[in-house]
């Protein structure tokens, strides 16, 4: 068996994934798989795979979730903190420094001019995460009703997200009782059971402390993340000028955390939804931007949020940084102190159980839903940076149509990485401006 890591070799490796955890959630499993399990063997096949099953369906990052889970493993509480902080610290801090420098900059016109390159780009890009998710997702004709029924209600009668998974659920539940052939089983990462992992230092033999159902512990944990949530509140009651709108952000992205089920697209939406119409704390043509910036930094694609939150911080106090920041800072805190109570006081309960296959299943038509919920957000994005003006032919802007065209192919069906396609769209960007000024 391997020797333990030490908990400063642990913190070496999260710090480096920090800043290479590139290309979405399947990279940065990717490379922890390749890290912790092929090369230092720290965790066995088996048991990195049944702690990713676990964080796959809960809300939220489910690669920050896994660093988290598998730091806990390793060095308990303070194990899993380190590793979750630092999966997301060095993204906040590269994107708060591009959030300053494009509310800085962003209006000099050849820095325009390279993020209107890049919006049709981001459009393709969603495309894109609509497809890989309908593909994994819509397993049967009765996920493909589900989604559809998901793009009707918040499409044409704008039914909130929150609603949507909440009925998503209740209809699951339901269903698998009346209708259970409705129902395909999703596959799953199977093991060999068989397999020798003695040299692993975690494996499937290996004794994990404390686990099981504690209410002592599990009780003390959700009051510790009640304190550490409601701290910040009570801070922005006595310091702040504008109490109403920290606790409209906090609670707001809070909620957010909550329902992020399928991933960051999943919750775009519904972000873009209230805080663009609902909030104006940015414009949906912002809100474009920061879903660049976001797939060219390194971390989860949730980070968008905190470039939402830096902006609603931004604009609301009078073109403040210094209130960007802090609301980008306050964005980030509510976005994922969720994960980490997930992580504490579900891992030990998971330590003893297999995988549940109702809840897969229940769970399965909920990100059904969020196929229509992104379907959605393709249109609403969409129709922002094709037609700017107005919706009809006189309205269409043929050369973003073209590049969003361009684009989707360029990554579809050429796969050409996602961020060196953004960099030749900022290209394309700078060309057109310098072509019009000839």
């Amino acid at each position: 068996m391997n020797d333990k890591p030490t908990f400063k070799e642990a913190v070496r490796f999260w710090t480096k994934l920090g800043f290479i955890s590139f290309g979405g959630p399947a990279g940065q499993i990717a490379i922890m798989h390749e890290y912790l399990v092929d090369k230092k063997k720290w965790i066995s096949d088996s048991k990195f795979l049944h702690a990713l099953n676990y964080c796959m369906i809960l809300p939220g990052p489910e690669a920050q979730q896994l660093a988290a889970y598998i730091g806990w493993l390793l060095h308990g509480i303070r194990g899993g903190l380190a590793a979750g902080i630092l999966f997301v610290l060095p993204s906040m801090f590269i994107l708060l420094g591009l959030s300053v420098i494009y509310v800085s900059y962003g209006n000099v016109p050849w820095i325009y001019a390279m993020f209107n390159g890049l919006k049709p780009a981001v459009i393709a890009i969603v495309i894109l995460a609509l497809i890989k998710i309908g593909k994994k997702s819509l397993l049967s004709p009765f996920h493909y009703f589900v989604a559809f029924a998901a793009f009707v209600c918040i499409f044409f009668f704008n039914v909130s997200f929150p609603l949507i998974i909440l009925g998503a659920i209740i209809l699951a539940a339901l269903s698998r009782h009346i209708f259970p052939k409705f129902f395909k089983a999703s596959k799953s990462f199977s093991v060999k059971k068989d397999m020798d992992e003695s040299e692993y230092y975690i494996n499937k033999n290996t004794v994990v402390e404390n686990i099981g159902f504690n209410p002592l512990r599990f009780w003390k944990q959700v009051l510790t993340g009640a304190l550490l949530w409601i701290l910040p509140i009570i801070a922005f009651y006595f310091f702040t000028s504008d109490f109403e709108f920290w606790q409209k952000l906090s609670l707001f992205f809070t909620q957010a955390a909550f329902v992020t089920f399928g991933g960051a697209y999943a919750v775009l939406p519904y972000v873009a939804q209230v805080s663009v119409e609902e909030f104006n704390w940015l414009t949906n043509l912002q809100m474009i931007d920061g879903l660049a910036l976001g797939e060219t930094t390194p971390g989860p694609l949730i980070m968008v949020l905190v470039f939402v939150g830096f902006m609603a911080g931004h604009n609301h106090f009078g073109s403040s940084i210094a209130m960007g920041t802090l609301g980008l800072v306050t964005t980030t805190f509510y976005t994922f102190l969720p994960c980490f109570l997930f992580i504490f006081a579900g891992a030990p309960l998971i330590e003893r159980t297999q995988e549940n296959k109702k809840l897969k299943e229940i769970l399965s038509l909920v990100t059904a839903a969020v196929v229509g919920v992104v379907l959605n957000l393709t249109i609403y994005l969409g129709k922002a940076v094709i037609f700017p003006k107005e919706l009809s032919l006189n309205g269409l802007d043929c050369m973003t149509l073209g590049w969003t065209i361009i684009s989707f192919i360029a990554m579809y069906r050429f796969k050409i990485g996602m961020i060196t396609w953004i960099c030749i769209s900022a290209v394309f960007g700078l060309v057109s401006y310098f072509v019009t000024l000839l």
